[in-house]
């Protein structure tokens, strides 16, 4: 296939492209403006490959984005392109409402276009998928059974309402216009690459440097922790198999508190990279909680895992080992962003 992949130089994005060119036949082209958390470096591999292409557009330039539809002719799209990062969704809501909402809008509507123009072969195999988040359904009581494709959508923050408003759009085209649209949503993302601010690199960096290790609240929150590498073949398997109009929830049933992510990355390090001065447990600080902090998020993939033969290679203590090797083996790249290039806005801890 020829893929139009949105968010390439992302983070899940990134992972999606390596993917890609490591394991399968398919071509790509990458769609990525380049904002602060893009790194081009994450795709480095990927660039020596004919099969990849780059194009550093904007996704609301509808202009640009018709253009690139016509000049490439893709059979999918691989919608990852998102501002994702909750705290910043709370400081500066509408580039969430721009990217999330009007730039997905904006993509739809390029595609609606493209398609329409295909023959009837190439728009029955022609897809179109949109990568979500689970945060769209809200929150989580400790006894509440985990998320399924038919639980209902309740967001929370500008970043989740964001994101639900994409979600409905994509259903949307698919209903009204007969684009064969597919959602997929997926639970907390770790792994190699994952830019600082999210709670695992900002909390390995901290620890590695010595430096506090923040926590909202009590640390009891509850996330469900999928390895990207783990997430990027469940997505490039539902671009081959995914049905029109369908949904998959993908996640790798690893629930864990905040606290005890922390602590893991802790024991994880001190076993690494021991500090002299001791165990660095000694560094979590409790930090006043952020505003609509949503109390769990916890995913049932059956669905997914039926419909795609797809399960979660990595149990969360061998991803989370792997991940924090990385971020010892690669102190060039994050030293880079955390003087350069990042001027954080809160304490980070994004879960």
């Amino acid at each position: 296939m020829r893929i139009l992949l949105t968010g390439g130089c992302g983070f899940i994005g990134s992972a999606v492209v390596r993917h890609i060119i490591r394991h399968t036949e398919h071509n790509v082209l990458n769609v990525d403006c380049m904002t602060y958390a893009a790194s081009a470096v994450t795709v480095a591999e990927a660039a020596k490959d004919a099969r990849y292409r780059h194009a550093k557009v904007d996704i609301i330039d509808h202009a640009a984005i018709r253009r690139l539809f016509e000049e490439y002719q893709p059979d999918a799209v691989m919608h990852l392109a998102a501002e994702s990062h909750v705290d910043r969704s709370i400081d500066g809501p509408g580039a969430f409402v721009q990217t999330n909402v009007v730039g997905t809008y904006s993509l739809l509507d390029a595609a609606r276009s493209y398609w329409s123009g295909l023959d009837t072969i190439r728009q029955a195999a022609f897809r179109f998928h949109h990568i979500s988040t689970d945060e769209v359904f809200g929150h989580l009581a400790p006894s509440d059974p985990p998320f399924t494709e038919t639980t209902s959508y309740d967001p929370r923050s500008p970043y989740s309402a964001s994101k639900a408003a994409s979600d409905h759009l994509v259903r949307a085209w698919y209903h009204t216009y007969g684009l064969p649209t597919f959602v997929t949503n997926t639970t907390n993302n770790y792994g190699i690459w994952h830019f600082p601010e999210k709670l695992i690199p900002l909390v390995t960096i901290n620890a590695i440097e010595g430096k506090q290790l923040p926590v909202y609240g009590t640390g009891d929150n509850v996330r469900d922790w999928l390895f990207v590498e783990d997430h990027a073949e469940a997505l490039v398997l539902a671009i081959e198999h995914g049905k029109p109009g369908e949904t998959y929830a993908i996640g790798a049933r690893q629930p864990r508190t905040n606290l005890q992510v922390v602590k893991s990355i802790c024991a994880v390090l001190d076993a690494l990279s021991p500090d002299p001065v001791g165990p660095r447990e000694r560094l979590i600080h409790f930090v006043a909680d952020r505003p609509g902090h949503d109390f769990r998020y916890e995913i049932d993939p059956s669905h997914a895992e039926q419909a795609l033969g797809w399960t979660a290679r990595h149990d969360f203590e061998t991803g989370l080992r792997k991940t924090v090797q990385w971020y010892l083996d690669n102190r060039a790249w994050w030293e880079d962003i955390r003087s350069r290039r990042y001027t954080g806005q809160r304490l980070g801890t994004q879960a």
